[in-house]
């Protein structure tokens, strides 16, 4: 059975193109009916990965070529979503490596295939998008094989197979020049050069877990590769951790494996398959399921550590509950356990007061990934600024995260993007054009510094940059960084915004709200033009009176106000401000809602 079995994941930097070609690979195999309507991109399956067109969690999918079955993984391309890639890799025998071919190898590029060169992963490298009018194809191979050398591949693994592809059309070929075809070259590569799974059918039944779901009816479903041996439906087993202690011990009540985009129940499983199991209710991620007799367990793959962590409280402003239907620190509590089974990149620490969580993550988008799921689930949260975790070296000096930062912008904006990186204490290490009028900048800064970076940057470059931020190692500590230039405008009483008052308001700053819209006293209602914070009043109407003159009552015309999504609203509170989030509303407040409060501890601090 193992002959006819390959299992490999598809890896590249995010948007070059992975799920698309899935899709394509499923219609040429004939997964799908010809009269079957199937949506775009139909691995990205979350509500969040199809607004955003990203791939969040892995997810594995089977096609059938010919004979053989070809068990595929789609991987996640951001860089905060790289506990999900390391994991999966150890589920494969193979690995496609996607390159767009104007792109080229980016910083998600070389940290997912380091991983795979370091398992030993045989690559097949598609140069993608070979149709895109800025294409540079032979460049973008040059620029794979000198990463390849780079990150100390072996004879065998540089000796790689090349197709040049175009996922969105579905032709693949070993000559640059095609424009039409089928994937049928990608089909025959994957079955010659990708090795079919080393697999002990003899030996007594093992199982690594890679990934964890959940299902209302079946429980924890936890996937991965067999790695020995053969399990039935109802066969007695156990979970060890990582140190061959029992977690647990039951019986495989379901197998499941998967063909096409479905998992459809087995019997049986064996060797090299890669499946799904229910039956346990404490084994997560990790973990190794196998036989009552064998007491060894499988060698689990460690994952990098987090570098950023968030104060998840309790929302504890006038409006909490209104909203929300989860809302007490029990439930955020079972909420955040839930995903740190699930997400092995995430680790929850309950704070001493009780009502708050520190959550520590890669990075910005997988925490705000985090808190809109739940937001749409019904939670009401107060979210604090992102921090960085810093650590000692040797020596007890202190050292925090540092990232590469790989910036593709038009010529006219390079100085602009060089000086503000600067301030953010990041140093440049590459600078060149990348063709069509465009230039690409490499950074190395500090997390730190590029907290709430992003915006700025869109705002800089005119919307036409592109960043890209890859973890590169902890460094010395770099020392202060300038935050917010700006103030805020802080409402002084709890009732509804007036759009006389907000008219008034206008020459102090940016506006946040909109007339008639709810605002209670310590929330944040605008940007102030000057560095302090300004306390006003939002709710004041205009005074009645007998007389009546021209121009007196001219209608009012207020400029829409600044809408901030949660990832701009994270990004642009300072370390005494909050972002309460809730199902229906985003708002930016104080930490201490009281003014008294605030000029007490803004004392304190001082002293």
């Amino acid at each position: 059975m193992s002959a006819s079995l390959r299992n490999v994941a598809i890896i590249a930097h995010v948007d070059h193109g992975k799920t698309t070609l899935v899709d394509q690979l499923f219609r040429q195999s004939g997964t799908f009916r010809d009269n079957q309507r199937v949506e775009e991109r139909a691995m990205d399956s979350n509500d969040l990965e199809k607004e955003r067109g990203i791939t969040i969690l892995a997810k594995c999918t089977s096609v059938e070529w010919e004979d053989t079955r070809i068990n595929i993984v789609d991987t996640p391309g951001h860089a905060d979503f790289g506990g999900e890639v390391e994991r999966i890799l150890s589920m494969v025998d193979g690995v496609i490596l996607l390159v767009d071919s104007s792109e080229g190898a980016m910083p998600q590029t070389k940290f997912v295939t380091g991983k795979a060169l370091a398992l030993g992963l045989k690559p097949i490298v598609v140069v993608n998008k070979i149709d895109r009018p800025d294409g540079r194809a032979s460049e973008v191979l040059d620029e794979v094989f000198d990463l390849f050398v780079s990150l100390g591949a072996n004879d065998e693994q540089l000796d790689f197979p090349v197709l040049y592809a175009s996922g969105r059309n579905g032709y693949a070929s070993e000559d640059i020049d095609a424009r039409d075809g089928t994937l049928t070259p990608l089909f025959k590569k994957i079955v010659e050069h990708v090795p079919s799974p080393e697999a002990d059918f003899d030996g007594d039944f093992k199982f690594l877990v890679t990934l964890l779901d959940r299902d209302n009816f079946l429980g924890r479903i936890l996937t991965g590769k067999v790695q020995s041996g053969t399990i039935k439906v109802n066969s007695p087993i156990h979970a060890l951790d990582n140190d061959g202690k029992v977690i647990e011990t039951g019986r495989a009540s379901k197998l499941m494996a998967f063909r096409g985009l479905e998992r459809v129940p087995v019997e049986e499983a064996r060797a090299g398959d890669i499946i799904s199991m229910a039956g346990l209710t404490v084994a997560t991620v990790a973990n190794t399921i196998c036989d009552p007799s064998v007491t060894e367990p499988l060698h689990a793959q460690p994952i990098d550590p987090p570098t950023l962590s968030m104060r998840f409280a309790v929302n504890d402003s006038p409006f909490a509950g209104r909203e929300g239907t989860k809302v007490t620190s029990r439930m955020i509590r079972d909420r955040l356990a839930r995903e740190a089974e699930s997400n092995v990149a995430i680790k929850i620490t309950e704070a001493e007061d009780k009502d708050s969580f520190e959550v520590a993550g890669r990075g910005e988008l997988q925490l705000g990934v985090l808190i809109e799921t739940m937001r749409r689930e019904g939670f009401e949260l107060g979210i604090s600024r992102p921090r960085v975790l810093f650590q000692e070296d040797e020596d007890g000096n202190r050292t925090e995260p540092y990232e590469t930062v790989v910036i593709d912008v038009d010529d006219e904006f390079s100085g602009t993007v060089v000086e503000k990186v600067a301030m953010r204490k990041g140093e440049m290490t590459d600078m060149r054009p990348s063709g069509g009028g465009k230039t690409r900048i490499t950074f190395s800064a500090p997390s730190r510094g590029l907290i709430g970076y992003h915006g700025e940057f869109l705002s800089d470059t005119r919307g036409t940059g592109i960043m890209n931020r890859l973890f590169e190692k902890y460094g010395p500590y770099k020392g202060k960084i300038e935050g917010r230039a700006n103030g805020v405008l802080i409402s002084n009483g709890t009732g509804e915004a007036v759009g006389y008052a907000l008219n008034m308001l206008e020459d102090r700053g940016i506006l946040f709200v909109k007339p008639q819209e709810k605002v209670y006293e310590g929330m944040i209602i605008g940007e102030n033009a000057k560095p302090d914070d300004l306390e006003v009043n939002p709710m004041k109407s205009k005074q009645l009176t007998n007389f009546r003159s021209t121009g007196k009552d001219d209608a009012i015309r207020l400029t829409p106000p600044k809408v901030m999504t949660l990832e701009q609203a994270i990004a642009y509170i300072d370390n005494d401000e909050m972002v309460e989030v809730t199902p229906l509303n985003i708002r930016l407040r104080k930490a201490l809602l009281d003014p008294h409060e605030r000029k007490k501890a803004g004392r304190k601090k001082e002293a």
